[in-house]
């Protein structure tokens, strides 16, 4: 992580001064390393120190040194090797309250959450009203919470983009990536004093003939110098490259600037100074223009800032004078805020240490509400790890892109990863039956949704359909065949944010023949229906409703015990029970005719039927003379199914307005 990352870590670092002992030479200088931000040569120089250090009277020393170690590893995203060196300050006795926070969060970026929580808990027993601890062990929380349950982005390394040291901060600009790297054919022979690799630079990835991805290159033209520069972002037509430009002095710290460079052809101008911001006292970094080209936001430390750095944002159109803005305490807190990246004029992703998170920088998401106020949510896992997670960018339009994660590398070096967040796949299936549930081919199936959507569809030969879906919308659907009534059912999809396959079957009704209603039950030798029955009268009455325009003959048969007489009478009452129940839940009485046929209609066994007893033939009538020709055992069988309530259709034109 090179200077340009890093742009709110060069302010002095505040250490204890040890209580007594001497220093050496060797001390100071490393000190001033740390001063001036050179964390990669400050932690060399602290380990030589720490090593030489064996004298049990340099135990205090020892302690004092372990700590600073224990910083310049956090600096350089090395957190197992910052806790290792803070705990080693700890057992040397090292005087310093913050001690067992800065434990905790090396452990909490570590991943290594439960020790990190036992570590902010030590640690608040005796500073109960540390927020950033609170909000460190809230973080902790919220991580193992996000392990749990992660989101549906697909992450993965974007090793073709990848070299062998630190590559972050995408920009996508058409079919161009432009990212910052600081490998080893970078610009320049220097070697940042900060993390030890060369200074960065900004290359880019083009598309080949086939439009695949290639490996980076230098950007053509004068861009890169000997100085640091990268974290770029464009002006909405692509002609304007903002990028930041970090300058190491000797005499001096060192000055992060917002820089613009101009596109001339494929090659990029050099850069020049950014005229709208005139302050030469803090820094400016991580630029990113909104696509309407309204806004810049950018990442500083100037005045106003409520911790180590800030997001704000400055109006590009403004002729002179423009005044920055801060986007106030819902996105920035007392840590770092940094790496904007304005998706929209009401949308922004920036990364953040100072919010409730998994343990160093984690991606957000900001929105501007209509008050007026920022809503901010982490992106949870994949997208957000321990290590620092940082500079998104996304292709237009989708929820795809590129982001930058300090992720699986001990060194604490950063790479590229792509990220897409899957389309939901919800979707509806089913079939269309008529009542002995047999497939119905050719059967039309309308659904339409609240969202506006209307979709027909046409059962296949098996007489299944299916249709997608959106989340969290309602439908009506409904299905009819020639020959058939209609049939309609209503639903509404789950609003979670998971891949959801929901069923839908319909049977249905014959105009033709006879409709057994199964599951119509009444009490023995009597008419009285049962409550069970309750479900399949409710639906037989929702048939009459979806079609208006029909009138029904409600018919009930017995089985072949009893006198004519009796079974006649019994399965008139009970076809009667019907009917009046029908005209309790609405349907005109005009509409319902009742017969009762008692034994003298005797069931045809059907496809279904002999499929459920398979011991009866297809086309088999169960008549008395049969029926008496079986084993006990079967003639119960035949009985139950010729004890049964039917409905057919007497005509199709009933108008409800006569």
């Amino acid at each position: 992580m090179v200077g340009v990352k890093r742009i709110c870590l060069f302010v002095f670092i505040s250490v204890v001064v040890t209580l007594g002992g001497c220093r050496s030479a060797k001390m100071s200088v490393a000190d001033e390393q740390m001063e001036r931000g050179e964390y990669f040569d400050a932690a060399a120089t602290y380990r030589k120190i720490y090593n030489n250090l064996k004298k049990p009277s340099e135990r205090t020393l020892r302690g004092e040194v372990a700590y600073k170690l224990g910083i310049a590893h956090s600096k350089l995203n090395q957190n197992a090797r910052a806790a290792g060196a803070f705990r080693n300050a700890l057992r040397y006795g090292y005087p310093d309250s913050l001690l067992y926070r800065h434990i905790a969060k090396a452990l909490h970026a570590d991943g290594r959450y439960a020790e990190a929580a036992e570590a902010y808990r030590q640690y608040l027993m005796m500073s109960p009203d540390d927020e950033v601890a609170k909000i460190g062990l809230r973080g902790v929380t919220l991580a193992e919470e996000m392990r749990r349950n992660p989101t549906r982005y697909k992450v993965s390394n974007a090793k073709l983009f990848n070299s062998r040291r630190s590559d972050f901060a995408p920009a996508l600009l058409g079919d161009k990536i432009y990212l910052t790297t600081t490998n080893e054919k970078a610009i320049g022979s220097a070697r940042s004093e900060v993390t030890g690799m060369k200074r960065a630079d900004i290359w880019e990835v083009s598309k080949d003939e086939q439009g695949k991805w290639q490996r980076p290159e230098p950007v053509k033209g004068e861009l890169s110098t000997e100085a640091d520069e990268g974290i770029v972002s464009f002006s909405p037509d692509g002609r304007i490259m903002y990028l930041t430009r970090a300058k190491r002095r000797t005499d001096a710290d060192t000055k992060v600037e917002i820089v613009t460079s101009s596109r001339i052809d494929a090659s990029w101008s050099a850069a020049r100074n950014f005229d709208l911001i005139e302050d030469t006292v803090h820094n400016y970094g991580h630029p990113s223009v909104d696509p309407s080209g309204q806004y810049i936001y950018f990442t500083s430390d100037r005045p106003g800032t409520y911790g180590g750095c800030d997001i704000w944002r400055m109006r590009l159109d403004a002729k002179s004078g423009a005044v920055p803005e801060n986007l106030g305490p819902a996105v920035n807190t007392t840590g770092r805020e940094m790496f904007p990246y304005a998706y929209s004029d009401s949308i922004i992703y920036f990364s953040s240490d100072g919010l409730p998170g998994m343990g160093g920088l984690d991606i957000f998401k900001a929105v501007l509400t209509p008050s007026g106020v920022w809503k901010v949510t982490n992106m949870g896992v994949p997208v957000n790890s321990a290590a620092d997670d940082f500079g998104i960018t996304f292709y237009p339009g989708r929820e795809a892109g590129f982001f930058s994660s300090a992720r699986g590398d001990a060194r604490g070096y950063d790479h590229i990863y792509s990220f897409e967040l899957p389309d939901l796949k919800i979707s509806i299936s089913g079939m269309v039956t008529d009542f002995e549930e047999e497939p119905i081919a050719g059967a039309r199936i309308r659904i339409v949704g609240r969202d506006g959507s209307n979709r027909r569809a046409v059962s296949r030969d098996d007489g299944t359909f299916s249709f997608d879906l959106e989340r969290g919308v309602s439908y009506i659907m409904q299905a009819g065949a020639k020959g058939y009534l209609n049939a309609r059912q209503e639903f509404v999809t789950d609003t979670a944010e998971q891949d959801a396959e929901y069923e839908v079957n319909f049977m249905l009704a014959s105009l033709t023949v006879p409709n057994v209603v199964e599951n119509i039950f009444y009490d023995y030798n009597k008419a009285t229906l049962r409550p069970e029955s309750t479900v399949a009268l409710d639906s037989l009455a929702q048939i009459l409703r979806d079609n208006p325009s029909i009138t029904v003959e409600m018919s009930s048969h017995t089985d072949r015990v009893g006198s004519d007489a009796y079974n006649n009478r019994l399965s008139e009452s009970r076809a009667k029970s019907v009917v009046d129940y029908l005209i309790s839940a609405g349907i005109q009485p005009e509409r319902l005719k009742w017969k009762g046929y008692g034994k003298s209609h005797p069931k045809k066994v059907t496809k279904r039927v002999a499929r459920l007893y398979p011991q009866f033939k297809e086309g088999q009538i169960l008549n008395e003379e049969f029926v008496n020709s079986l084993s006990e055992e079967e003639r119960d069988v035949a009985d139950q199914i010729n004890r049964r309530t039917e409905f057919k259709v007497t005509s199709t034109d009933f108008d409800s307005q006569l």
